[in-house]
């Protein structure tokens, strides 16, 4: 399977639960927290975005609990999302290695 580049807030959650089981609220949380504070997801959206990872088969529900009588989902990251976010980070760190290559050219040549 081909791998296509991930939106960054898909690349936060993977990278996320990449770390271990998490439910949508923790997931709001580190999704801010993992980008400095630049991106902050809405309930809905937040939602949205894990439908559309499980549909893909890149993460599953883990569990289910009740807290203070609210329903609290957990997601893991499956094998395939796995492999979609390590394909997904090679990808990225080829774009920053050459940005890098790029730049050293720039100072090199005394461009300002």
């Amino acid at each position: 399977m081909a791998s296509i580049p991930l939106s960054e807030p898909a690349l936060l959650v993977l990278t996320i639960l990449a770390g271990g089981p998490q439910h949508g609220y923790g997931l709001i949380n580190e999704v801010e927290q993992v980008s400095g504070g630049r991106l902050r997801l809405r309930t809905g959206s937040l939602y949205a975005l894990l439908d559309r990872l499980r549909t893909a088969g890149l993460i599953e529900l883990d569990r289910e609990e009740v807290v203070q009588s609210r329903l609290r989902r957990y997601y893991r990251l499956t094998g395939l999302g796995a492999r979609e976010l390590a394909a997904e980070s090679e990808r990225l760190r080829q774009t920053a290695d050459a940005a890098d290559r790029g730049l050293r050219r720039l100072r090199l040549g005394g461009a300002s």
